[in-house]
């Protein structure tokens, strides 16, 4: 792993290949391995960058005092992208939501181009039953700490308000470990995504937010799942409909983490926008 100082604290990320930057994001409780099984079926000829953002899998805490609120997390993909002085980025989203609004607040200047798979968008924060547990369980002493340990034992781990609804396949115990220990070990990084957990989520501000991406005007290709229950498949064909340069595509028998449940489509997919 490689390190870069950004407005905030030091994120970590890794990258392999060389060519045109391609930036695939994570959700919360999850980190850069979560395309592990995507990346080894990506085409030549990119350099790909996988930053791991402050939501609670981080091993760097941030400073104290960095905002961490979702416009704060919005600025440190920002930031990253400038500290890497990457341009003509593909910036790849995936459950969380946030970098969405790159556009809205004048920050996509080095985006040129976006790869949009099942994630918050619009009214749909936090999403669903998953967003309901971490809304609750953020503003209850230990909280965090209960759901990581929930998250640990296999059975609970399939139940809607955890994993069940956002990976069709078994999330395997290796990964779920990974995600889990630094929340569980370090008060620093519990205190990072308690901030975020607790900042504010103004339904009106994230729909107009989400639809300010029509000023964005990149090719971007909305790779979504019909059957997933969280991120709603509306959103999808609605995101499409609303960039100027939207393309729609499916992952059929996918939930929210497609790239765990069919990283072969969702590599066909992406390598296929990406070279054409």
């Amino acid at each position: 792993m490689r390190n870069v100082e950004v407005t905030g604290g030091v994120l970590e990320y890794d990258e392999v290949g060389t060519g045109p930057p391609v930036v695939l994001l994570h959700g919360l409780l999850m980190d850069h391995t979560v395309w592990d099984r995507v990346l080894p079926l990506l085409p030549e000829g990119f350099r790909y960058v996988r930053p791991v953002l402050p939501l609670g899998s981080h091993r760097r805490p941030m400073r104290p005092d960095a905002d961490l609120t979702m416009r704060g997390q919005v600025a440190l993909v920002a930031d990253f992208l400038d500290a890497l002085d990457l341009r003509d980025v593909t910036l790849v989203h995936s459950d969380w939501g946030g970098s969405l609004f790159l556009t809205a607040y004048g920050r996509d200047e080095r985006v040129a181009r976006q790869v949009i798979l099942p994630c918050e968008a619009f009214d749909n924060f936090p999403p669903d039953l998953p967003g309901k547990l971490l809304t609750l369980v953020v503003r209850i002493p230990g909280g965090l700490q209960l759901a990581a340990r929930q998250l640990r034992v296999a059975p609970l781990r399939r139940l809607p308000m955890l994993f069940g609804r956002m990976a069709r396949r078994p999330v395997p115990d290796a990964l779920v470990r990974r995600w889990t220990e630094p929340v569980l070990r370090d008060p620093a990084v519990r205190r990072d995504l308690l901030a975020y957990g607790r900042g504010p989520f103004d339904r009106r501000e994230l729909v107009r937010a989400t639809e300010e991406l029509r000023r964005f005007q990149g090719e971007s290709l909305v790779l979504w799942s019909p059957d997933n229950r969280v991120m709603p498949p509306e959103h999808g064909r609605r995101l499409a409909e609303l960039l100027p340069a939207g393309r729609y595509a499916e992952v059929p028998g996918a939930y929210v983490l497609s790239m765990l449940d069919e990283p072969e489509t969702v590599a066909r997919e992406i390598g296929g926008f990406l070279q054409g």
